[in-house]
C-alpha cells in the first residue's frame, strides 16, 4: 500500500490553507510541511493497525498481519482452514429404510464429548451426526478414483 500519496495530500491542503494566510502563513507552512511526513505517516500507521486488529476479531479464527517493507505497509491474510474448504452443495441423504445392524463403537471421552457438542450444534441426535459423518467419510474415500483401496497387500516406496 502506497502511503505516499496520502502524505502528499496532507501537504497539500496545508498549502492551500496557508494562502489565505498570507507570507508569514506560507513560509510557516512550508516549515511544518518537512516534519509532517514522517507525522501523517505514524498515524496512518496507526490507524492501519487498529483496523488490522478489528478486521482479525472478526475474521478469526484466521488473521489479517500488517508488516511494514521500507516505509510501505503491505496487508498478509491467512484464511484458516476451514473457511476455505467449500461446503458440500447438497448433502447427500440417508434413508433410514432397509435393514439396521447395530455396532459397537469405542471412544475417548474427549471425542465422544465433542461428537455430543457437534450433534448438538446441528441439533441432530448422537447416531444421526454418526451416520452422517461416516457416510461423508466413505463418500470422500469413493469420489478419489485411482486410490487404493485400504487393506490388502498395498506397497510403497522405490525399488531397485
Amino acid at each position: 500500500m502506497e502511503l505516499q500519496r496520502y502524505v502528499d495530500d496532507v501537504g497539500r491542503q496545508l498549502a492551500v490553507a496557508a494562502e489565505t494566510g498570507g507570507e508569514e502563513a506560507r513560509q510557516l507552512a512550508g516549515r511544518l510541511a518537512a516534519s509532517l511526513d514522517s507525522i501523517v505517516r505514524l498515524t496512518l500507521l496507526e490507524a492501519l493497525g487498529e483496523a488490522t486488529a478489528e478486521i482479525t476479531r472478526d475474521l478469526a479464527p484466521g488473521s489479517v498481519e500488517l508488516r511494514l517493507r521500507g516505509r510501505e505497509p503491505e496487508f498478509v491474510v491467512s484464511v484458516a482452514q476451514s473457511d476455505a474448504t467449500p461446503e458440500p452443495t447438497e448433502p447427500v441423504a440417508y434413508s433410514d429404510e432397509g435393514t439396521m445392524t447395530r455396532i459397537n463403537l469405542r471412544l475417548s471421552e474427549d471425542l465422544k464429548a465433542r461428537i455430543e457438542g457437534a450433534a448438538d450444534r446441528e441439533g441432530v441426535s448422537i447416531n444421526a451426526w454418526l451416520v452422517r459423518a461416516a457416510a461423508a467419510a466413505v463418500d470422500r474415500r469413493e469420489a478419489r478414483p485411482g486410490r487404493a483401496p485400504r487393506g490388502g497387500q498395498n506397497y510403497r516406496g522405490w525399488v531397485r
